[in-house]
């Protein structure tokens, strides 16, 4: 790997474009080759987890609306598939859908180190550009794998969120170099769309904060939007600002750690296999990455506290981006407010731990229905559920080493005779160091367990069969990549939606 050091320049400096991190990322993106079969592999696995939880969220209302506002863009030639909905739409607007889709669970992969990412975000947009632009499955593949490669050298490199700024600024860059990758576009055309892909993708964490709404769901699919249309300016010969990353009212100056800025990204040697893919890992759980291996550690404890009458509190020990984000360090009323939105709550870590400890399992609807989050013993006892960070835990979750590296925590529950009853989990049972590490058949069993009802068994094997032989697929099959479902079931739901613009 070769260590990239970014620093703000005054304008005077000229800073070469060679020099400049977006050009270093297009240059990976671009030399770029053929993916190693473990990455391959990989990202087969997530092309069926994002169809799994895709195809699960079809009848929630923000994935109704992106795909009703994606039907009004048919494409006049080629165009691009959207999940539920026949026909071809423009491919940006497909990104739009399918990428809603895909995030509204709050159930598909991640990478966790200086920020956050999911970075399965990055396939609808691609997906839908090669079909647009009939690529093959290997060319798919070979966006996918450098999407990820940038994507987690961003999150590994460069924290976003100490800045309050939403981690798809980072997204929308590593989509940009994606679809270079895929398309072959000179490193020239790359440059030039990652800027504009970032210049216009970057917004706060409001969007995660407090009473969290749908566009927590529509953030991802914006930036793959942004990033499909940066690209196709940049083909047709138009500029960015420049340099974005370094300049002195660019991005690091101005959003980040300001004119002293001093970041270190780490980018592959030329030649070097991109394997990044393989660093990241999906969920087991619908809930926020997070909250994964207390979801995993209440199923554990609940073996253990008898009657959760009896608690008289939970203090659970964790890391600080888990107390300040989804615990009681955010300092939001609305992680414990019982008619909270549910976005809000799959942000809440003292809900899910309380609701885990009482069910002992873990449901993407069921655990998040609003009768669900009103019942009375559940309210008293999910209110006497607190976080606090916990440096041990937090150095184990910044810890260099993927292999000790930590995103769970301590939980500490104290009954009403002054007992106390103390377990703790590192990672998520699903996590590649966890029990039951997630693996093809994980994947397979994911996506049949969410498709049940939803799309019939004879068309999931199509499906399954298309996705693991994505390396193979031509130019006309990737089609396959999206499982039949009930269109007509769809139309009827989408038919009672509101109407707008478009």
């Amino acid at each position: 790997m070769i260590e990239h050091h970014v620093r703000v320049h005054p304008s005077a400096d000229r800073l070469p474009r060679e020099e400049q991190l977006a050009w270093k990322l297009a240059a990976v993106a671009t030399g770029t080759g053929e993916p190693d079969g473990d990455s391959a592999a990989m990202a087969v696995n997530r092309v069926i987890d994002n169809a799994s939880v895709a195809v699960a969220s079809l009848l929630r209302r923000p994935v109704a609306v992106a795909r009703a506002q994606a039907a009004s863009h048919r494409a006049s030639a080629s165009g691009a598939s959207v999940f539920g909905n026949p026909g071809r739409v423009s491919p940006e607007w497909a990104a739009w859908a399918n990428g809603t889709a895909v995030r509204e669970l709050d159930f598909h992969d991640t990478y966790l180190a200086a920020d956050y990412s999911h970075p399965g975000d990055n396939i609808p947009p691609l997906l839908a550009v090669a079909q647009h632009t009939g690529r093959t499955g290997a060319d798919l593949l070979r966006g996918i794998v450098a999407a990820y490669e940038i994507h987690v050298a961003l999150v590994k490199g460069i924290c976003l969120h100490a800045h309050r700024i939403d981690h798809v600024a980072h997204l929308s860059a590593a989509t940009a170099c994606g679809l270079g990758a895929m398309l072959r576009l000179p490193t020239e055309t790359v440059y030039q769309a990652v800027q504009q892909a970032v210049h216009t993708t970057t917004a706060t964490r409001q969007s995660r904060k407090g009473e969290i709404s749908s566009w927590k769901a529509y953030a991802p699919a914006f930036a793959g939007k942004a990033a499909i249309e940066a690209v196709d300016r940049a083909m047709r010969g138009e500029t960015s600002p420049s340099p974005v990353y370094e300049g002195e009212d660019g991005f690091l100056a101005w959003l980040l750690d300001g004119p002293e800025s001093d970041y270190t990204v780490l980018l592959p040697e030329p030649g070097e296999p991109r394997r990044a893919i393989l660093d990241t890992y999906t969920k087991e759980h619908s809930a926020e990455y997070q909250a994964q291996a207390f979801i995993d550690l209440a199923r554990r404890l609940r073996e253990k506290t008898g009657p959760l009458e009896q608690v008289r509190s939970v203090l659970l020990h964790t890391s600080h981006h888990t107390h300040h984000v989804i615990g009681s360090g955010a300092n939001d009323p609305q992680k414990y407010d019982p008619a909270a939105s549910r976005e809000t709550l799959d942000h809440s870590v003292p809900y899910i731990f309380a609701v885990a400890l009482e069910d002992g399992a873990w449901h993407h609807e069921r655990s998040y229905a609003p009768e669900r989050a009103r019942r009375p013993e559940t309210v008293v006892l999910w209110r006497k559920v607190s976080t606090v960070e916990d440096p041990e835990w937090t150095r184990r979750y910044h810890d260099p080493d993927p292999e000790r590296r930590a995103f769970g925590g301590r939980a500490v529950i104290t009954l009403d005779d002054g007992t106390v009853i103390e377990d703790e989990l590192a990672v998520a049972d699903a996590h590649p160091a966890g029990a039951r590490p997630f693996e093809r058949p994980g994947y397979i069993g994911k996506f049949r367990t969410l498709a049940e009802g939803i799309v019939a068994p004879a068309d999931q094997d199509r499906f399954l069969a298309a996705a693991e032989h994505l390396a193979e697929l031509g130019t006309s099959e990737l089609d396959g990549l999206f499982p039949a479902v009930d269109t007509e079931a769809v139309a009827v739901y989408d038919a009672r939606l509101p109407k707008g613009l478009f």
